[in-house]
Parts: structure tokens; sequence; C-alpha cells
């Protein structure tokens, strides 16, 4: 399968974090809002890098599934993702910005590419925060998956439109119990590892500054963690 080579997107001085995020055309449209939103907002110096992705449903799913909406159904393309973005993405973006291998990585992304975060930092410790927002957690046999697998990141950050839930497809509906129940898994409230935050509107609301405010709680606990 023919896909687009990864893309640095920005590059600090001397950054002390890698920032990773698929990213389909809607994503790549907003990222200009989302880097100025997360230097804005954070003092850690951070390069993001983007792996462009073809299929949407089929590369960031970690099993097949039957369509909830439309009549595309999910693939099983995730492992193929994950293997670009450990053996070819930060290996290949360290070697060009001259950074150390062993830099920091966050995984991040929006909807499905939460989703896909989220699994992908059960299968590999190579990142050491997740950012998922509006993460699709509904996705059939997540939350059974979620029970018996830890997320091997150090933080992970959660968050949700306050109207999502609140559609009448009957599986996307599930998503404010399964994002609360996923809280719980990684420690719930008080837990310094983990955050969910509300966001206001539905699924489609400010996608790009919902996914940055993610990235800046990440960069933001990895600072403390260096200091």
């Amino acid at each position: 399968m023919s896909r687009p080579k990864w893309q640095i997107m920005h590059s600090d001085p001397d950054p002390k974090a890698l920032l990773v995020q698929p990213a389909d055309d809607s994503d790549l449209s907003g990222m200009d809002r989302l880097i100025a939103y997360v230097r804005d907002n954070c003092g850690a110096p951070f390069a993001l890098a983007v792996l462009p992705v073809n299929d949407w449903n089929k590369d960031l799913s970690p099993w097949e599934a039957p369509a909830v909406f439309g009549d595309r159904s999910f693939g099983s393309g995730a492992e193929a993702t994950l293997k670009i973005i450990e053996k070819e993405l930060i290996p290949g973006v360290c070697l060009q910005l001259g950074l150390p291998a062993e830099t920091p990585a966050v995984l991040g992304g929006y909807s499905l590419a939460g989703f896909f975060s989220l699994w992908a930092s059960c299968r590999t410790d190579r990142f050491s925060a997740v950012c998922a927002a509006s993460p699709s957690v509904w996705f059939p046999g997540w939350m059974e998956y979620a029970e018996r697998h830890v997320p091997k990141a150090e933080y992970v950050y959660l968050s949700l439109g306050d109207k999502e839930e609140k559609t009448r497809n009957s599986v996307m509906s599930t998503v404010g119990d399964c994002i609360r129940k996923q809280y719980e898994l990684l420690g719930g409230p008080g837990s310094p590892k983990a955050a969910l935050e509300w966001n206001q509107g539905n699924h489609f609301k400010d996608a790009d500054i919902r996914t940055a405010k993610g990235f800046v709680w990440c960069l933001s606990k990895l600072k403390e963690l260096s200091d």
C-alpha cells in the first residue's frame, strides 16, 4: 500500500520532545492553529511530525469491525501503521533533526487517531505520553481490550466533547460511558498520570485545538518529569 511519507511540521531549537500525529486532510488543514496553540501554552521546546493516513478506517483500526455509520467498515491496519511510526518516522525525524534516538515521543491525535494512540501505547513503551482527543473508545471490542491491557506510557490525556454522547447512533452514543470507564482504568480523578477534559460541543468542534490542548498537557507533564 502506498503511503505519503511522514512530514516534520514544526521544530523549535533543541526540542525536548517529539510529538507524533497520524493525520488526515482535515487535521493537516488545522495544523497551523494546533502548532500556534501548543507554542503559546507550553514552555517546553518541541518538534511535531505527522504521518498522513491514506485509509482512516483501515490504517488506524487494530482489528476488523463492521461499519457503525455509513457503509465503511473498519480494517486491521494499525499494526502496520505503528511499525512505520516506530521504525521509520521516529528514527528518521531524530536523524534529520539531530536528536538523540531516545528523545521522548508523544503520540496523539483526534477521533480514531486518538483511539489508535491509546491502543499503540498498550503495544509499545516507546511513547512517554499519549494524547487521545475525543478518541473512538466506542470501537467494538475496545473496552474489553482496555480492561486487560494497560497503556505503557507514563502519562495519558483523554478528552471528549460534552455533546458527543448525545447522538442517535446506538454504538457511538456509548462514548461517554466508555471514556469515563477508560479514565477509571487509568486511575481516575486524582491520578497525576492521567487526565480527562470535557470540551464544549459535539465531535466536530475545534478538533485542532482539542488535540493541541492534549499535547500541551503531555508536554507539561514531561517537563515536570525532567525538571
